[in-house]
């Protein structure tokens, strides 16, 4: 059995292993998941998986992103729309991974579990599809907004931002960053990069509104999407 980020990490903390040592068996866990992705799976599985993945095990997940919208938020149509985007891609692929993206979304329901997000006013505004796929995936934000055990905030364009984003990224608990890019996603455990990318989360929290200045944000963009309706065609 190959095991997941999750349980790595725990075997990890138990063993106490050092950075070196947790850093290596993590690269051989990414080399094992590749041998075992290329020997059986059909080509063209879509990338995107990992950082559903990293967060299933983790109490407390703080994701930022500046032109996709977090794993954990995304319906299942823009979630198709994300996976369909990837190289090679197989409609059979793009439906397992859709369904398995959706199920570990559960994990925002689950209580003692804490999810923060922040988001760029961008995020909202590059979408995918129809009008009415980014009204549903709207709502969907404002149901999981509501949620005792998330936290979601929006830098509005009209604020400057404290650094320039140059890519998406999500802390599980203290112990890894997920770094999203074009080319994949990678997992840090390295605690000083981490701590790197905590102090640049913070940072990106503080620019953020959140609760009702959010909520009032997402309905603005939602009402703009519902004038535009069916005038724009993908």
């Amino acid at each position: 059995m190959v095991p997941s980020v999750d349980v790595l990490n725990r075997l990890c903390r138990a063993l106490n292993l050092d950075e070196s040592a947790a850093g290596e068996v993590h690269d051989l866990l990414v080399a094992v998941e590749s041998v075992i992705t290329n020997d059986s799976e059909p080509a063209g599985l879509p990338a995107g998986l990992v950082v559903d993945d990293a967060v299933r095990g983790a109490r407390s997940v703080r994701s930022f992103q500046c032109v996709v919208l977090p794993a954990l938020l995304q319906s299942a149509e823009y979630a198709r729309h994300v996976f369909e985007s990837a190289p090679d891609s197989t409609p059979e692929a793009v439906g397992r991974a859709v369904a398995a993206r959706v199920e570990r979304q559960s994990v925002l329901y689950e209580p003692g579990r804490e999810s923060v997000f922040v988001l760029t006013e961008a995020v909202l505004r590059t979408w995918p599809g129809t009008p009415a796929l980014m009204l549903a995936q709207l709502d969907r934000l404002l149901a999981v907004e509501s949620l005792s055990t998330v936290r979601l905030g929006v830098i509005p364009w009209r604020r400057p931002v404290p650094l320039l984003p140059r890519h998406g990224f999500t802390l599980c608990d203290q112990q890894a960053v997920v770094i999203e890019a074009f080319t994949g996603e990678r997992v840090a455990v390295d605690s000083a990069e981490v701590a790197a990318y905590e102090e640049t989360f913070d940072r990106f929290q503080g620019a953020a509104v959140f609760r009702d200045e959010a909520r009032e944000l997402l309905l603005r963009v939602m009402k703009e999407f519902r004038e535009l309706g069916d005038t724009v065609t993908p």
